[in-house]
């Protein structure tokens, strides 16, 4: 019974970090393509990305949830030093397009990022 709590616990967890790793990741897509987003915040956006994307970074991402965390800490991290330029069309574009690729997320865990914004 503790082994299924804590499988059902892990799941969930890094359901959630998947969650808003993947908005996060279109909320800095879509401060990118803004027009009011300044060029040292679209280099800090594609830093980030890049971060993200690295073959290097492929290894640690085999651990199930410790992979996760260290993307997750670079794209927050990104994403706060543009915060200023994430408006409200920004969080439109990404949630529309989060929706359309996810039909049954969970709406807390998109709130939770825009909350550390």
């Amino acid at each position: 019974m503790k082994i299924s709590l804590i499988l059902s616990f892990l799941v969930n967890r890094v359901k959630s970090m998947g969650t808003r790793l993947v908005y996060s990741v279109l909320l800095m897509v879509y401060a990118y393509k803004s027009d009011k987003t300044p060029v040292w915040a679209r280099r800090i956006i594609q830093g980030s990305l890049a971060y993200l994307l690295s073959p290097l970074d492929s290894v640690p991402d085999l651990t199930p949830i410790f992979g996760f965390t260290d993307d997750l800490g670079v794209i927050s991290f990104g994403l706060v030093a543009i915060a200023c330029y994430i408006d409200e069309e920004v969080r439109t574009k990404a949630r529309a397009k989060f929706y359309s690729l996810f039909s049954n997320a969970d709406v807390d865990e998109l709130d939770a990022v825009d909350a550390r914004l």
